[in-house]
């Protein structure tokens, strides 16, 4: 029997191959009709037996092309038209606009053939892509994705692009970044004055430059990267004086995953993980006999190691045989460098060379961070092979929202339906350059998913620069979000969880209710409200920002809290070499309450500790002291601490002072470093389980979320997790989001959606 059915898709549809898979499929079945894309998806008619039809859809819902996602399929069935053929039609973009965008894709391993075949036109050809791989979200303007609308636009393809580009039996079919040699993106090599160098062969000069320790500034997929041999020390202390980064890790880029074993351990999950159409930075541990100079990633027992991603990366790495530094391509605290005007004044005095090329970067886009966690992945910066992919939840967003996030970190977060679209990694809100690449990033989100906010959703930190751009937004009402709420929104969003749980929420500063500095916090919540139910014991922040950066200042104020004057009797370092005149000082500002806020923040405790046991009294990174703390603990260390809970309000308080008492007696005795701070990872995790066996007992609620940055320490998050599953709680934790401040912004709209909902707005 003949019928004909429309056919409607929307998810990751355009930009795939898809519609020369359902042109082909569509022939292979005999039917007849068209294909096409619209301003939300795909647009589909086929006309034949019903049987047929049936299979058809089946095998597109069954067997898509390997980058597409698909969101929903609807179907309707209706009259024969009398179609004499199958075609695929020109795009529709009369409808409202409403397409998700694909990420960018790794380069593909038929692209990678051709990219190292002398006989095939495209040798060698920096910017060889095809339907299956290259840049995307980078390039895109406006929608549907198509050349015209894609930073693709002014070059104009040669009769051999054009043909495959037509050709829906070709790979390179409505490939919008589809170019060659003859008339696609060239490279430039420049001096550090932004001056042509001329030279017969680009990427072997640069290959030369590199092996000869030089730095080099190269732009890539979504901004400029600096570049430098890893086995070189000269070259990585260089890189390091002239980024103005002394201490934090640097990333770097291998081959192949042979080589990356050969540097750092790598089981299966992280082998796939590595080797995927992503191709984030991931965490990986070292190998004792690891060959990359120590001053890539001083005092860390993981190195950041990523694939190459772009031809012209894979050139590179496979002329140069080098393991590279691959490093964003900014000043310390800077958003990545995306523009070229941009790039050589603000990069100036960094890069030796510049190698750049002219196809234009829409949005800058770093890239993402991960690392694997019991088998699965955990995304510690979302952005680059993910954004702007969308987190796709079990509920629909009633209005649509636009959620800030937070300080640090930053991302934001715009929903419509049920996606929330996560932007990319936008950095801390510190200076002008990271606030405009916010305000930027949230006008081509509007625009691009075709969104206008009904609601602004914000940090209650009334000096964050994100929350300052909401409450700044004129005829929009705003919500405002406390901050460790959204960070267990978060993490039940990641999970699917839609009841109480007891939240976990562990970081090192977010603005409470009370006005004070929160980051050691117990909730029972739910997306509509949450009790504090306990938290970490309140302490001076003498110097407030200054103590996150001077740590030692942190383990003062306990001392001073646990000893008195008495302090100053106890036979440690840490007070030998206290500068007492200098602490005199801080003592009365603290005495006074200036400039010394309350905090119950976790990481800040993490902090006096490392500062106490001699690891770190200085940090030139966020989270150092506790990273290089976790960095230095016996793993197999099963001792801990004595801890008190006393009544606070309506909940209690973990007193500090046995932890403080205990780890003093300890370096007193001698006890190791490595010792010491294996037993205070296990208090932690204690202190945790102890609170969540008496809330359990009053509620009943066995379900516990862990978010917060603190958890990004996979030391304490397995040992938490470990206590808390063998005493019965069903644990979560983050996965598709960060559970640093990055998944903030994810909490904050889905709160703010059950508080409009609820009236409470």
């Amino acid at each position: 029997m003949k019928s004909r059915t429309q056919i409607w898709i929307t998810g990751i549809v355009q930009g795939v191959g898809f519609r020369p898979f359902i042109y082909n499929l569509a022939k292979k079945y005999k039917l007849k009709g068209y294909v096409l894309n619209d301003t939300s998806g795909v647009n589909i008619e086929v006309e034949g037996e019903t049987s047929t039809i049936d299979e058809f859809i089946h095998k597109v819902k069954t067997e898509p092309p390997s980058q597409a996602v698909i969101f929903e399929i609807k179907s309707q069935n209706m009259e024969p038209f009398g179609y004499e053929e199958f075609t695929i039609r020109k795009s529709d973009d009369r409808e409202e606009k409403f397409v998700p965008i694909s990420p960018e894709i790794a380069t593909c391993k038929d692209c990678l053939k051709e990219l190292f075949d002398p006989s095939d036109q495209r040798y060698r050809y920096s910017f060889i892509n095809c339907t299956n791989c290259g840049p995307r979200f980078t390039i895109v303007k406006d929608i549907p994705y198509d050349r015209k609308f894609t930073t693709m636009a002014p070059f104009i393809m040669c009769e051999m692009c054009q043909k495959e580009y037509d050709d829906p039996g070709d790979r390179r079919f409505h490939a919008q970044p589809n170019a060659c040699p003859k008339c696609g993106p060239k490279l430039t090599l420049l001096d550090d004055k932004g001056r042509k160098i001329d030279v017969p062969d680009i990427l072997s000069e640069v290959c030369r430059f590199l092996k000869d320790g030089k730095i080099i500034a190269i732009k890539g997929l979504g901004g400029y990267h600096l570049a430098c041999d890893a086995m070189n020390k000269d070259a990585v202390l260089t890189l390091r004086s002239r980024k103005y980064r002394e201490h934090k890790p640097f990333a770097l880029m291998v081959k192949d995953v042979e080589t990356a074993k050969t540097l750092c351990y790598v089981n299966d999950e992280e082998e796939k993980l590595l080797n995927s159409t992503i191709r984030p930075i991931l965490l990986l541990k070292k190998r004792p006999d690891c060959p990359v100079v120590e001053s890539v990633a001083p005092c860390q027992q993981y190195h950041g190691i990523m694939l190459p991603y772009t031809p012209l990366h894979h050139l590179l790495m496979a002329e140069s045989g080098l393991v590279l530094v691959m490093t964003s391509g900014n000043i310390s605290s800077e958003p990545i460098v995306y523009q070229d005007d941009e790039a050589f004044e603000r990069l100036s005095r960094i890069p030796d060379y510049f190698l750049v090329h002219d196809r234009e970067i829409h949005i800058r886009t770093d890239d993402s961070v991960s690392r694997v966690w019991h088998g699965k992945e955990v995304i510690v910066r979302r952005s680059r092979g993910y954004c702007p992919f969308p987190i796709i939840l079990p509920f629909q967003f009633e209005w649509q929202i636009l959620a800030c996030g937070a300080e640090l970190k930053n991302t934001f977060c715009l929903t419509r339906a049920n996606y929330a679209f996560m932007s990319h990694h936008i950095g801390d809100l510190e200076n002008l350059e990271t606030l405009t690449s916010f305000e930027q990033g949230i006008e081509h989100f509007k625009r691009m998913f075709n969104i206008e906010p009904a609601y602004i959703a914000y940090d209650l930190h009334p000096d964050y620069l994100s929350t300052k751009y909401a409450l700044s937004v004129n005829s929009v009402p705003k919500i405002g979000i406390q901050h460790h709420h959204a960070h267990i929104a978060s993490c039940m969003c990641d999970n699917g969880v839609n009841e109480e749980v007891i939240g976990i929420s562990f970081d090192g500063t977010g603005y409470g209710t009370d006005e004070k500095i929160w980051g050691g916090e117990f909730l029972v919540c739910d997306y509509g409200g949450f009790a504090r139910v306990a938290h970490l014991e309140y302490v001076p922040l003498p110097g407030g920002e200054k103590a996150i950066k001077e740590p030692w200042r942190m383990a003062a104020s306990l001392l001073d809290r646990v000893y008195g004057d008495n302090m100053y009797e106890l036979s440690i370092d840490f007070v030998k070499s206290l500068d007492r005149n200098k602490w005199t000082i801080i003592r009365k500002m603290i005495e006074k309450g200036l400039n010394s806020p309350l905090t119950s923040s976790s990481g800040r405790l993490f902090d006096a500790i490392s500062a106490l046991v001699g690891v770190r009294q200085e940090v030139y990174y966020e989270g150092q002291a506790a990273i290089e703390l976790e960095m230095a603990a016996d793993k197999n260390e099963e001792g801990f601490y004595s801890y008190d809970l006393e009544k606070f309000g309506n909940g209690s308080q973990v007193m500090l002072e046995p932890i403080i008492r205990g780890v003093v007696t300890d370096i007193e005795e001698g006890v190791s470093v490595s010792t010491i701070a294996g037993k205070f990872h296990n208090t932690m995790a204690k202190i945790i389980l102890t609170v969540c066996l008496r809330v359990r007992k009053a509620s009943g609620i066995e379900k516990v979320a862990l978010s917060g940055g603190v958890f990004q320490n996979t030391l304490l998050l397995d040992k938490t997790f470990t206590l808390l599953d063998k005493s019965g709680f069903k644990v979560y934790t983050q996965h598709r989001v960060p559970p640093n401040d990055g998944g903030i912004a994810l909490g904050q709209a889905v709160i703010a959606n059950e508080l409009i909902k609820k009236g409470k707005v």
